[in-house]
């Protein structure tokens, strides 16, 4: 990327660790959407009122995360929405402490109860089914430090107001374009233990992509002129392109 922000070795240091997943997201946010500020995190009363209201310790990471950038909503919840600390809860079933939802409702993201007191945790995933017993928790990403990465690296693909866009049925020709053009970013594969799907991360010339397995191809450009210069690169319907 840009001379301030080289993206690949960031992320790189940034799946390794907890730590490293907090420097990625400053580093992030500094280049792509404004840096972080002491105020975009939530207090540790919040946190200390949601333990209290739940009965339980919240783990470290997801501890850390709220209070890194919790309050920052066009990096968390442009699409699917992180929840405040007062809305998290424990899941119908028991099972898992729930902090994000799907947009339109059909999927939860949480941490199973039984490894709250893990420092970093594994993150599942919860489809909403119309047939509620064949509802399972499954799993997303090994840590949830890597998932805060992952939601901060999706939800900057809807940013409102910034250049990005959308090309759904994305074949095998577009696929070898997007390799051709745009370096794989050193993301682990996931949802963690689903052979026949899986979300890449791409970057190209200022233009971070995600191919959601061939399904869809979501783009997001620093600049107009950079999202069009991969919109030819890899041609397509591109939702969003009126030129």
């Amino acid at each position: 990327m840009g001379r301030e922000f080289e993206m690949v070795a960031s992320l790189t240091s940034g799946v390794e660790s907890r730590n490293g997943a907090w420097s990625f997201i400053r580093d992030f946010a500094a280049h792509w959407a404004g840096a972080l500020e002491p105020g975009d995190g939530w207090a540790e009363a919040d946190l200390a009122a949601a333990e209290e209201r739940l009965g339980l310790r919240l783990p470290l990471a997801l501890r850390e995360a709220y209070l890194l950038l919790g309050r920052r909503e066009e990096l968390t919840s442009n699409h699917d929405v992180l929840l405040n600390p007062a809305e998290l809860y424990v899941d119908a079933t028991k099972e898992a402490l729930v902090f994000r939802h799907e947009n339109q409702g059909a999927a939860s993201w949480g941490i199973l109860l039984d490894e709250l007191g893990d420092e970093d945790p594994a993150v599942f995933i919860r489809a909403d089914l119309a047939d509620k017993s064949a509802e399972r928790w499954e799993g997303w990403l090994e840590r949830l430090s890597l998932a805060f990465v992952e939601i901060v690296l999706s939800e900057s693909l809807q940013a409102d107001g910034e250049p990005c866009d959308f090309m759904a049925d994305f074949d095998d020709d577009g696929i070898e374009l997007l390799q051709q053009h745009c370096v794989r970013m050193p993301f682990p594969a996931y949802p963690i233990g689903d052979e026949g799907f899986g979300i890449g991360w791409f970057l190209g010339p200022d233009v971070l992509l995600r191919n959601d397995d061939g399904m869809a191809l979501l783009a997001r450009g620093r600049t107009e002129e950079d999202l069009d210069r991969i919109r030819d690169l890899i041609p397509g319907d591109w939702l969003n392109d009126h030129r």
